[in-house]
């Protein structure tokens, strides 16, 4: 894609990968963010399908991987060749069902990422409408103690949103931005308040690997804290070496 008026010369390359279930926006989701990749100095290329993994030649020269693809499916050789992209230095950068609920037939996937949906609780069953909104809750992303301190999220404070409230299950690999706590209700089966990752980042190899579990459509996307640390974990992933 050409860049845009008064954009940076290109000097890095990102790749934006889009699919999937529709209802989280890939197209438009991503569009939104092409224009800051191009001022900050990214020949963006795009694609529809994450068989590209796969593609040596490709993947050989890419800075910086945005995916954006719900559930679906990859090859082994595609998330061999992701993985294998990583390793290697390239970022990856993502948010909500686009990176933290994709191929989940992948064990290796899902160790890459380290993190995987499980699920967003939903309002009181008396208070649901029927549609998407049955499972907009209101809930607060907590910048935690390293994200106070962490380039992609210092000075954002803690932040109230209506959307999904992403349940993730995760591992210690990942260094904790951002929490969100599902709460005890009468009509949920927890017993104890959950602490779920909303922000996190992960070292793989010489690559960086960052995922924000906000972002559930364009209107979150546009909310300046989500926006904010999401443009700021993709340059902080892209590639360093």
């Amino acid at each position: 894609m050409s860049n845009e008026p008064g954009a940076a010369a290109a000097h890095r390359s990102a790749l934006i990968v889009r699919g999937g279930w529709d209802g989280h926006q890939p197209v438009e989701a991503t569009d939104l963010f092409v224009p800051f990749l191009e001022r900050s100095g990214f020949a963006v290329r795009i694609e529809d399908s994450p068989e590209v993994y796969a593609d040596a030649a490709a993947m050989a020269d890419v800075d910086l991987i945005v995916q954006s693809v719900t559930m679906s499916e990859a090859s082994r050789e595609a998330v061999a060749g992701l993985q294998r992209a990583v390793e290697g230095g390239a970022g990856l950068a993502g948010w909500h069902g686009g990176i933290a609920d994709s191929y989940r037939a992948s064990s290796d996937y899902l160790l890459l990422v380290g993190g995987q949906f499980a699920t967003h609780p939903g309002r009181d069953p008396e208070q649901r409408p029927g549609g998407e909104t049955d499972n907009f809750l209101p809930h607060t992303i907590e910048i935690t103690d390293l994200g106070r301190a962490h380039e992609i999220t210092a000075g954002i404070e803690d932040f109230d949103l209506v959307t999904e409230q992403y349940w993730v299950l995760t591992d210690d690999l990942n260094d904790v931005l951002a929490t969100t706590t599902h709460p005890v209700q009468p009509y949920h089966p927890w017993h104890r308040p959950v602490v779920s990752p909303a922000v996190w980042t992960r070292l793989w190899g010489a690559g960086r690997v960052f995922v924000a579990t906000p972002g559930h459509d364009v209107g979150i996307l546009q909310d300046a804290n989500v926006r904010t640390l999401i443009e700021r974990g993709m340059l902080w992933a892209s590639r360093t070496v």
